[in-house]
């Protein structure tokens, strides 16, 4: 397989996609932030200190999606069609999952953008309960699917039954 982000000098560059027709994309990505059972409470019970930590960390991930360009060297910027962040309290893991889906009409994919909007949904889960828990821990990042492109859809074989949770 051919890297496209490389020329034939190994220079890094920005593909081209001038040429590629607009079609749908969207992207699902998913992870989670485990932590103690008293922050979990606190989330839970809307108790936290610093606020509304899941409201906060939907604005976060939506902002983090739409600023993808600029934190990701090569990545376009994109119009997007649409950014979802939803969440699942999961007691008996005591942790909480984050997914993120990303959609636009344009010449190239939107993974880069759901794994960010993941990415820093979590992170400010953890920057809004480093005081009740420094020990959280983030893990399970990944592109559940992807659709729309050259290379057709994506779908990751081992997904969980639900990727647009309840909260």
């Amino acid at each position: 397989m051919e890297l496209t982000h490389f020329d034939s000098q190994g220079n890094a560059i920005m593909v081209d996609v001038g040429a590629k027709p607009l079609t749908k994309r969207e992207a699902v990505a998913k992870g989670h932030i485990t932590m103690s059972r008293e922050a979990l409470g606190k989330v839970k019970d809307g108790t936290v200190a610093k606020g509304d930590v899941l409201g906060v960390a939907r604005l976060a991930g939506i902002m983090a999606v739409k600023k993808t360009a600029e934190l990701i060297p090569l990545c376009h910027i994109i119009g997007l069609a649409q950014v979802r962040i939803d969440f699942t309290i999961q007691e008996a893991d005591s942790r909480i999952e984050a997914v993120c889906t990303a959609t636009a009409q344009g010449q190239t994919g939107v993974e880069m953008e759901a794994l960010t909007g993941v990415s820093v949904a979590l992170l400010t889960i953890y920057d809004m309960c480093k005081a009740l828990d420094k020990s959280m821990e983030l893990g399970g990042i990944h592109l559940c699917r992807k659709s729309g492109g050259k290379s057709g859809d994506y779908y990751r074989r081992e997904a969980i039954s639900s990727e647009t949770p309840s909260t």
